[in-house]
């Protein structure tokens, strides 16, 4: 325990969080708490227990004859996901979980007359990146997860159960490049500050 600092103001409960997806190359909120900008727009709300950022760095290991244990351990690549089940069906959400898509407007001409609407899935090739904030609130601590790029690669399971609500599961893979962060965390919360 020597020189280890308990401290239970450090433990986070996310009590909201909140996922907004926009056009990727969206200007980023410019810190944790400032207004979301227009362009980024919720996903509204999604089921309690399923909003999860997994981050997976890859790595391989050199084995060497006078070593029972690896000699040198390289990283080879990056992975980050952000999973979360959207409970509000709408056109902008189908699209968000399929990868993108076309919506289209169809007249019935009835009777009764009425509008309704078809949804058309992305061709091979044809997926959308988005751009992806993260919102999470611990009481007076905040957390932003901002994520560039991002591109649903999982395929879509929905659970049509008349006893529960059925869900739209969004899984977001997030995409790097050279020339900008692949993903980072904006927060107002003390303990990321540097030591007293």
């Amino acid at each position: 325990m020597s020189g280890e600092t308990i401290n239970n103001n450090e433990i986070v409960v996310p009590s909201i969080t909140r996922v907004y997806l926009g056009p990727v190359g969206t200007t980023a909120p410019a810190d944790a708490t400032v207004a979301m900008p227009a362009a980024l727009r919720s996903v509204g709300l999604t089921t309690e227990d399923s909003l999860k950022f997994n981050s997976e760095p890859n790595f391989e290991q050199v084995k060497s004859a006078q070593s029972s244990y690896p000699t040198r351990t390289f990283q080879t690549s990056d992975a980050a996901t952000i999973e979360v089940d959207l409970q509000q069906w709408s056109g902008e959400n189908f699209k968000a979980v399929y990868g993108g898509g076309e919506i289209a407007t169809i007249s019935v001409t009835g009777p009764p007359a009425a509008t309704h609407y078809k949804f058309t899935p992305p061709r091979i090739g044809s997926r959308t990146e988005v751009m992806a904030v993260v919102e999470v609130i611990d009481g007076g601590k905040h957390y932003r997860y901002v994520i560039p790029r991002c591109m649903q690669m999982e395929g879509v399971a929905s659970d049509l159960a008349k006893t529960k609500e059925a869900v739209l599961p969004l899984r977001l893979a997030v995409q790097g490049g050279d020339d900008l962060d692949a993903f980072y965390v904006l927060t107002d919360d003390p303990a990321f500050g540097p030591p007293a």
